[in-house]
């Protein structure tokens, strides 16, 4: 139940904080925070499933329908408008078995285009939702998901071109839990009912209780009224033991930065551990009582909450934090009810000092690549070029199975800017420029995916481009900077592996293929999709085994073949001809496989204009 001295904090907070730079309500003013309990997205079972007798793989079929729903958001206003999955935002959790491939049907039945993001996946390019490959009304998409990599939190969001800020601010997005059983009995972290998903998204409504949309934003849209799992403040009922928590920020704007207090001692923070990142697990637990967030990070967090028998415990957003503005209650989130009772043990012990072994890529000096971020004549751009520029918006060419080191650059003192780039998982290794104190610990102990470039940052990257060759994106992902145009592509130079025993049957260098391309939507038969659709998936090969690629990939600039096949991509999307050829962690378990040998490089390939390689 909720207890409502809790309040007293909540006005302490407003009261202190109205003669300090604190905007007014944009939104009609929300007058329930922490009086509505969080909800939790239901987990979306399989439709149907296929084994393939010989070689044991399985792969899983789902569906899910892109939809129009209202629901009640201001209980004293008028109904809310969403456009979700399956009638719902955020939308269903899928939880996948590492091991397991997936096909997720997504059926376009709303009035704008879709394209479908599975954030956190090294998908095939024409998987991985391309902004330019939707889905329109009336029109479905099978998407071929790997579930191969570390275990970790994913998550699946619209990308289409020009609207991807519109489609996700409504309610297309949702959690995708990878897991694995092995890993959950060895490390025995809070699982089952005490591993809750948190999706932050800061919204903006109008008087009547509708979203302002930002369909006419060119700059950003932060919010002001906090928004978990679709519900402005919530509370959560807690037990007094430990709890892991899946936060991803999902707002099309706003950073946070949280920490954790009581009601009985509101200007003490709590410390809480980190123990996952974007791409999964850290090398070790890091405690800290302060975690900055930005747009479509995710942090796994364990919160004890042994100590806190019969009080409340507020997850609180900093003030004056980079460039989000404040408004009266943007610096709550989300309210913990702590109990008396335990009702299971399972998961609660002590947190194990080493947590994954991380594929972190080899130590890399030389910057491969710079790219800065800026607005330019009002427009959002990567090294001056936008993805409307289609002849020119593929900017860089790493071959497949190279590490590359990337400066990632905001010499603005006014807007920041999370960096996601496709494919790969990253290590953060220089952060400079800014107020911020370098990389921070639960970065430096982690693989990610996205970077939070902060005001006048640099930031350095290290990854390793593999296992999949192809043309991916990387975007700023505050949506409205993507959408209005600061997204760019990097072709992933394919070497040809088909004397090391991976010859590939279908080319998915191309985002755009045709062969996967949406189609028309009549219906589902499940029989066909058990029977022809999945067997179907499983034999085009789309995803072996991936160490074993990065071992030929190694064995291939160790001793490249005297002759080698050119792969040439052409679509829309301007794809050249490819080639065929804190203190941070270092790997002591599971380093990568590939070599930066200078001399393999300059036997197999040669440097071209403008970035580009040949062989």
């Amino acid at each position: 139940m909720m207890r409502w001295p809790s309040l007293l904090l909540s006005a302490a907070t407003f009261w202190s904080v109205v003669n300090a730079g604190i905007d007014p309500w944009q939104s009609p003013e929300y007058k329930y925070i922490f009086q509505y309990p969080l909800p939790i997205p239901p987990v979306l079972p399989p439709s149907t499933t296929y084994t393939n007798t010989s070689t044991g793989k399985t792969i899983d079929f789902y569906e899910i329908n892109i939809q129009a729903f209202d629901k009640q958001t201001y209980p004293n206003l008028g109904l809310t408008s969403y456009v979700g999955y399956n009638g719902m935002a955020p939308g269903p959790t899928l939880k996948m078995t590492k091991g397991r491939e997936a096909v997720v049907r997504f059926v376009n039945s709303y009035s704008r285009p879709s394209s479908i993001h599975l954030h956190g996946s090294y998908s095939r390019t024409p998987f991985d939702g391309w902004a330019e490959d939707v889905t329109n009304p009336g029109q479905y998409k099978d998407y071929y998901y790997p579930n191969a990599q570390p275990v970790r939190t994913l998550w699946y969001h619209d990308h289409a071109i020009g609207i991807t800020a519109v489609n996700a601010y409504f309610g297309q997005a949702g959690f995708y839990i990878l897991e694995d059983q092995a890993v959950s009995e060895k490390l025995k972290l809070p699982t089952g009912d005490y591993d809750i998903p948190l999706m932050l998204a800061s919204k903006q409504f109008l008087p009547s209780g509708k979203l302002l949309s930002p369909e006419n934003e060119r700059v950003s849209l932060y919010g002001d009224v906090n928004t978990v799992n679709g519900q402005p403040w919530p509370y959560l009922n807690v037990e007094n033991r430990k709890y892991k928590f899946r936060l991803l920020d999902a707002s099309i704007s706003r950073t946070y930065s949280l920490y954790l207090v009581a009601d009985s001692a509101p200007n003490t923070k709590i410390p809480f551990t980190v123990v996952g990142a974007d791409a999964g697990y850290l090398d070790h637990p890091v405690v800290t009582s302060t975690l900055d967030i930005a747009m479509a990070e995710r942090y796994e967090i364990v919160i004890d909450f042994d100590k806190y028998k019969n009080q409340n415990l507020t997850l609180m957003n900093a003030r004056d934090f980079q460039t989000n503005p404040d408004y009266p209650a943007t610096d709550r989130v989300l309210r913990f009810v702590v109990g008396d009772k335990v009702s299971s043990s399972e998961g609660n012990g002590a947190i194990a000092g080493h947590l994954g072994d991380l594929a972190i890529p080899p130590s890399r000096t030389t910057i491969d690549q710079e790219f800065t971020f800026e607005r330019t004549n009002g427009q959002w751009l990567i090294n001056g070029i936008g993805f409307e520029d289609i002849k020119n918006r593929v900017i860089a060419y790493p071959p497949q199975g190279k590490v590359q080191r990337w400066r990632l650059i905001n010499k603005s003192g006014g807007w920041s800017h999370p960096i996601h780039i496709h494919l790969i998982d990253f290590q953060v290794v220089k952060r400079s420029g800014s107020g911020r104190s370098g990389v921070m610990p639960y970065e430096a102990a982690a693989l990610k995916d996205v970077v939070y470039l902060g005001t006048n940052e640099e930031v350095e990257v290290i990854a390793n481009f593999a296992p999949w060759s192809g043309v991916y994106m990387f975007h700023c992902h505050n949506l409205v900077h993507e959408d209005h145009d600061m997204m760019a592509a990097f072709n992933v130079s394919q070497v040809d592996l088909s004397t090391f025993g991976y010859p590939e049957k279908i080319s998915f260098n191309d985002p755009m293929a045709p062969l996967f391309r949406a189609k028309s939507f009549s219906g589902t038969d499940l029989n066909q999709v058990r029977d022809v659709l999945l067997p179907y998936f499983q034999n085009i090969d789309a995803y072996p085994d991936a160490d074993s690629v990065l071992k030929a990939l190694d064995d291939y600039y160790k001793n490249p073949p005297s002759t080698s096949k050119t792969t040439t991509s052409s679509s829309a999307t301007s794809v050249v001809t490819v080639p065929t050829s804190s203190t941070l962690i270092t790997s002591t378990t599971k380093k990568s496989t590939t070599t930066t040998s200078s001399a393999a490089t300059s036997t197999t390939c040669n440097s071209g204009g403008k970035g580009k390689s040949t062989c």
